[in-house]
C-alpha cells in the first residue's frame, strides 16, 4: 500500500504561481508513475501532468501546457511537485496525485489506470 499526500494549494492571484507536492509514504521502494488531476464541481476529472516511472517522460495535458512543470526529486518518485505558473481563473479546483506501478505510458491520462490517490489540495486562483 502507498499513501499519497498533496500539500501547497491555497488561494493565488491570476498570473500567479504555486508549487504543489505529492509525498507518497508506504511501500516505496519500487518507482512509480505519477500523475496529477484535477477537478471542479459538475466537471468530469481532467489530466493536469503526468510522469514516467523512470522520471524520464513527461506529459501535460494540454491546457495547462507552457505554465505547469511536473518534477521528482528522486527516482521513485515518492516526491513529486507540480509547479503551477501564469495561473487562470480557469485552473481553480482540487488537485489530486496519483500513482501506480505500471510502466504503461500509452494510458498516463487516464486516471482509472491508477491506483492510489492523495486526498487532494485545494487551489483557488481570485482577484
Amino acid at each position: 500500500q502507498v499513501q499519497l499526500v498533496e500539500s501547497g494549494g491555497g488561494l493565488v492571484q491570476p498570473g500567479g504561481s504555486l508549487r504543489l507536492a505529492c509525498a507518497a509514504s508506504g511501500r516505496t521502494f519500487e518507482p512509480y508513475r505519477v500523475g496529477w488531476f484535477r477537478q471542479t464541481p459538475g466537471k468530469e476529472r481532467e489530466f493536469v501532468a503526468g510522469i514516467s516511472s523512470d522520471g524520464r517522460r513527461l506529459f501535460y495535458g494540454d491546457s495547462v501546457k507552457g505554465r505547469f512543470t511536473i518534477s521528482s526529486v528522486n527516482t521513485l518518485n515518492t516526491l513529486v511537485y507540480l509547479q503551477m505558473n501564469l495561473l487562470k481563473s480557469e485552473d481553480t479546483a482540487v488537485y489530486y496525485c496519483a500513482a501506480t506501478l505500471s510502466r504503461s505510458l500509452a494510458d498516463i491520462r487516464n486516471g482509472q489506470t491508477y491506483d492510489y490517490w492523495g486526498p487532494g489540495t485545494q487551489v483557488t486562483v481570485s482577484s
